[in-house]
Order: C-alpha cells, then structure tokens, then sequence
C-alpha cells in the first residue's frame, strides 16, 4: 500500500486528529491558523481549539493579491505566478505558528486550506448561459503540503460548485454539525469582507437549514479607508465613521441592487460591492462631494442595514432565537450598534466564544471540519439541493512528497 494511503487510513481510524484550519479572507488582513483536535463526525463532532493565531500579511503581499482580486481583466502571468508563491507562503506561517507553539510537523494529521479567492462569479451574478457557476482560489496545496510537510487538504469549493451549488457559503456545513442545538433557534453571523448568515433552527432538520451570504461587511468599508485614509487599512474601532454623518440619498442609491431582492440562499463578493458601486451609487444620489467622514458613516449604516435586513427576514417564522456573530465586524462598535438598533426582537448580540469558538478562529475551524468530514465522515447524509446544500465531501488531498 502506498504510505500516504497507509497514513490517510491510520488517522481515519484514529479516535481523535489533530487538523490545522486555514482561512484567507477578502478583507486580506492575515492568515488565520488554527489548530484542532477534532473528536468524532458528523453531528458527533467534538472540536478543541488548541492554539489559533492571525498572521498578518505584510504590504507586498496585499498589493500583489490585489492586483488580480475581484476584477474580470487581470495579467494572466501574474495569477500563474502566484498560485504556487501564496502556497508557499502560507506554508512558511503555518511552520511559522508549529514553530511559535513547540508542536512537531509529524504530529498533524493535516492541513485545512481555503487559500485564497481572487474571483467568485454565480451565473445569476455572470448572466452567461452556456457556463454555470464558478469561483477561484489560488495558493497550491501541492506548495504547502511541501512546504510544511504535511498532507493538505484543499479547494473545497470546486466540489460544491460540481454537485449543484455556488461555492460558497460552505460555513453551513460545520455550523450545522458542531453548531446546532436542540435548546435554541440560533442564527450565526459571520462579519469578514462579506457578510454570511446559518440559519439553525432548534429542530435541526437539515431541511429547514441554510447558509446564505447578506451583502456588504467590512469590503466597503475597508477599501474605502485604503484609499482615502492610506496607510490606514480599516477604520478601527469605527474612528472614521464615528465622526461622520449618514447621507439619507447615497444611502438608498447604495440600497438599490437586483442581489438584496433574491431570496436566500444566494452568495455575492467584492467583484459587486466594491469602490466602483460606490462610486456609481455617488453619481446617482449626487453626493460625491461628501466628507469622507460621511461616507464611512453611510457605509457603516449600510452594511448594518443589509445585515439587519437578513436576520429580520430568516427569522421572521423563528419563536425566541439568538444570534453569534463572528469575523472582524464583531470588532467595529458602530456597526454593531447599528444592527442591534435596526433588529427589534433581539436584545444582544454574542460572539461565537459563547459556544466554545474564539469568533475569530471560527472560519478556519470550519475549514478543519470540513477536513475532518473528508477523512472520516459520510456515513451521516446532509443536505438539501433546495438550499444550496449540495450533500457531498469537500476537498483535494496533497500529499507532501
């Protein structure tokens, strides 16, 4: 037997694997690492987080990702070049982080890699016909697994987009297995570059489950303050914001776009919500003399608004339900405020540290879920096509030699 296989086999049998999450987001802040020991499958799922750590990404990095991130025309050479250069790189912090921790290659099971989307295109987002949907996330697992040493597991989207869905949210698949309870209605909010929801009813009928991206979180924002409050890369603590004004006109211009009419489960990315609609939507409202101050505030009150919206309306049939949000907007007080004012039936918003995960380290334990699904689950269907939940086993093996 091949000795990779022989090694797949041995931790599939284990009682318990040590899997390494990984999670690049758009906001391009970091690379999030998070290491598991992970009990058990399917809705038996038992995770420890043993250590997480963000390691920041420096300037070369983000200008090199962002010279090919969200836009439909881009330097092919450039993207060849640096799929293998991100796998390296995020190779080298996740030896990095083992080094950081006192904790040997050899005593991972494996490697969880997002790595890292440059473009998300759903056909109802593209309109062409004759292809179906697509995404693309570059930093080669071949790169990391030898990198680091260790059997990877990655491009998981590939799978959910072959079965019948658009790629993504894929954050239903661990909210519902380690996430749902039998106590409460629970709705988990996730705050990066886009905003995503899992609606979890109490029930935890699979059926009535689903995972579905809002609109604006933090992209907007963030862009916004790269270009016009450099070398500022988000506006922290909303300072920015704080000081502005909301503007009644931009901020219905920026409300009008065909996505927030959809019904969930629908997904959307920077390639919409960018500079550019904003641009378009100060061209139509006439405000492109605002203090920049004012614009932060609109698009603060504008991402609270679509992510209020979307709570609103999935738990309009719910009873009592509480909402756990994670990602980098749990980190900015004035969104937060301003969805809180615009839900009524909800007094307080926790952090997914109520439920045993560090809100920042929740996307790549996920992503360590869906690893841990990969070697040892199946036995336990989950899905619902209706929903875009396409009932499958996600990811690519790499091994490191």
């Amino acid at each position: 037997m091949n000795t990779h296989i022989e090694q797949l086999y041995r931790s599939a049998k284990k009682r318990s694997r040590v899997i390494i999450g990984l999670m690049s987001g758009t906001s391009l802040d970091g690379l999030d690492v998070a290491l598991c020991r992970i009990e058990g499958h399917g809705t038996d799922t038992q995770i420890e987080l043993v250590e997480f750590c963000t390691v920041d990404y420096d300037d070369n990095y983000k200008q090199q990702i962002k010279s090919v991130f969200a836009q439909r025309q881009v330097d092919l050479q450039q993207v060849t070049l640096l799929n293998p250069w991100v796998g390296v790189l995020h190779g080298q912090m996740v030896n990095q982080c083992l080094a950081k921790w006192g904790v040997k290659a050899a005593d991972i099971d494996a490697i969880a890699s997002h790595g890292q989307t440059i473009y998300h295109c759903p056909l109802r987002q593209h309109g062409q016909n004759e292809f179906g949907n697509g995404t693309l996330q570059i930093g080669d697992a071949d790169h990391l697994a030898v990198t680091t040493g260790i059997l990877t597991i990655a491009d998981f989207r590939q799978k959910h987009i072959a079965a019948g869905g658009e790629g993504a949210p894929l954050a239903v698949y661990g909210d519902y297995l380690f996430f749902t309870s039998r106590q409460e209605n629970r709705i988990l909010l996730n705050m990066g570059g886009i905003a995503n929801l899992t609606h979890l009813p109490l029930t935890a009928d699979s059926s009535a489950v689903f995972s579905s991206d809002i609109g604006p979180g933090n992209t907007m924002m963030d862009a916004y303050v790269q270009k016009h409050f450099a070398p500022l890369h988000y506006d922290k603590d909303s300072a920015i914001a704080g000081k502005g004004k909301i503007h009644q006109a931009l901020l219905e211009a920026l409300k009008q776009h065909e996505f927030f009419t959809l019904n969930f489960p629908k997904t959307t990315g920077p390639e919409v919500f960018n500079l550019r609609y904003l641009m378009d939507a100060q061209q139509r409202s006439n405000t492109q003399d605002l203090s920049p101050q004012d614009v932060m505030a609109t698009l603060n009150f504008f991402s609270a608004y679509v992510i209020a919206q979307a709570i609103n309306d999935c738990s309009e049939n719910l009873g009592d339900f509480n909402v756990y949000a994670s990602g980098g907007g749990i980190h900015n007080p004035l969104l937060m405020e301003h969805i809180l004012s615009l839900c009524p039936r909800i007094s307080t918003i926790e952090d997914t540290s109520k439920l045993g995960i560090d809100p920042d380290a929740k996307e790549a334990v996920l992503f360590a879920i869906l690893a841990n699904e990969c070697l040892v689950g199946g036995q336990q269907p989950f899905g619902n096509i209706a929903q875009g939940i396409p009932d499958i086993t996600m990811g690519k093996i790499s091994f490191p030699d």
